[in-house]
């Protein structure tokens, strides 16, 4: 089959397709007599599989390890097949986690709308008004302590904490001029 076969099949991009080739992700096709590139079963499967792993946001990289791992029964290369689908489980749930806490943030801006859009006169929109206050390295409902630490409004809460970061800030000026 041709490239053009092949990308209707997978629903993968022709260009794609080459640049797995080039990757060495999939392997070259034979070569029909009048030059055209000429794909097999095998290259369908491979490129389903590659596809599939995608899918499920696995590293270029990794699938390389995979795709070397497919007919294997070495005990070791199975437990880094094993492995490298854990530590895709834990990136995933490390980007759930963080989602969760963005959609908490987003739940609280919104809860600063009271919906009375027309009505808006000295007030403006709390939502707006959130969002600037951020902006200005203030307080804001969706940046709390909790959630961002290391946000501005929320770093300099204490004396104690006033004092230490300006010694912190100060410390690298005195180490430059000590040199």
């Amino acid at each position: 089959m041709r490239i053009g076969a092949l990308s209707r099949a997978t629903g993968v991009d022709i260009e794609t397709i080459r640049f797995y080739e080039k990757s060495g992700l999939m392997p070259g096709p034979s070569r029909s007599d009048n030059g055209y590139r000429d794909y097999a079963q095998s290259h369908l499967e491979r490129l389903a599989f590659i596809r599939h792993c995608r899918a499920l946001d696995i590293s270029l990289a990794d699938i390389g390890l995979l795709l070397g791992s497919l007919n294997s029964r070495d005990a070791a290369q199975l437990a880094a097949v094993d492995s490298l689908v854990d530590a895709q489980l834990a990136r995933v749930r490390a980007r759930l986690a963080s989602m969760r806490a963005l959609e908490q943030q987003l739940v609280t801006l919104k809860a600063r709308c009271d919906g009375q859009h027309a009505a808006h006169d000295d007030q403006g929109c709390g939502i707006l008004a959130e969002l600037v206050a951020a902006a200005h390295g203030e307080a804001c409902a969706c940046h709390t302590a909790e959630t961002h630490p290391e946000h501005p409004a929320t770093l300099a809460t204490t004396p104690q904490k006033q004092a230490q970061q300006m010694k912190e800030a100060i410390t690298p000026v005195k180490a430059e001029k000590d040199r």
